[in-house]
């Protein structure tokens, strides 16, 4: 039986270490500054985005990739697979999913199942992880989609910005949380819920911020799937490492980077989780 295959986009941020030897299919997503485009992780590196992002005079644009983009993989996947079961950032967030529906309804040769995993990041990420994991175990389509589906009302995700200057220029959270911010000098906690960003919680200073994110994740705990994001802050994820080690095997906290797309967004300076609670 030919195996389901699994396509996710790049605001996944999946790094390539898992996705490959999992047979995860990435859909890049763009990067605009100014007139110039490029596609996450393939004409954009991390290193070459967060070094334009310190020297442009303007946050860059991001959008979504475009039908025909889905449609070509789609494809070439439907030869060597019995089904596709596509995950994508959540549709309130971006047009992604958008995008892969209508790609999916051009194929015929094999089913496609488009979901919404009302998350972002290594909240999508893992759902990519867990459908990948099920349909390399032989899984159907329709159990890789129950998979999916039984995880994503426990994807967590918690995330500490320096400000909230780059994601209310976005136009990803509310105008009057980000005066808030910009009026107290707090440091915001927020959290992607449904598919929408929350303002959680608001200290006044990174320690006592970083302190309060590690209570919140513990209050989240236990978790199936644990992962550590940065933006371009190493050394700050690796400490929240350390202190999550508390409550989860450090060997089973992932660390990754947060791409051009929710780099632009969140900004530099950014930490947080990305989380499968238990069913516990």
């Amino acid at each position: 039986m030919k195996p389901v295959a699994i396509v996710t986009d790049s605001t996944s941020d999946l790094p390539t270490s898992v996705a490959e030897p999992l047979g995860i299919h990435i859909i890049p997503c763009n990067v605009h500054f100014g007139t110039e485009v490029y596609r996450e992780r393939i004409d954009l590196t991390n290193d070459e985005f967060y070094q334009r992002l310190a020297n442009s005079p303007q946050l860059p644009k991001t959008s979504q990739p475009a039908s025909g983009v889905f449609e070509e993989l789609y494809r070439q996947l439907a030869s060597a697979h019995s089904g596709i079961v596509s995950i994508h950032i959540a549709a309130k967030l971006s047009g992604t999913l958008q995008s892969a529906d209508i790609a999916a309804k051009e194929i015929r040769e094999v089913p496609v199942a488009t979901i919404d995993s009302g998350s972002t990041s290594m909240g999508l990420g893992w759902l990519a992880v867990m459908a990948a994991r099920a349909a390399q175990a032989g899984q159907s389509i329709a159990d890789v989609v129950g998979v999916v589906n039984d995880a994503t009302p426990r994807v967590r995700i918690l995330a500490l910005l320096e400000n909230l200057e780059n994601v209310t220029k976005g136009g990803r959270i509310g105008k009057g949380a980000a005066l808030l911010g910009t009026m107290l000098s707090v440091k915001p906690i927020l959290s992607v819920r449904n598919g929408e960003v929350i303002p959680l919680e608001k200290p006044r200073t990174w320690q006592k911020a970083q302190t309060r994110l590690v209570d919140l994740a513990k209050g989240l705990s236990p978790f199936d799937e644990l992962a550590v994001l940065h933006a371009r802050a190493a050394a700050d994820a690796q400490q929240l490492c350390e202190r999550l080690s508390q409550i989860h095997p450090r060997e089973r906290i992932l660390v990754t980077e947060l791409g051009a797309v929710l780099g632009t967004h969140a900004g530099r300076g950014t930490i947080g989780i990305a989380a499968i609670t238990g069913k516990g």
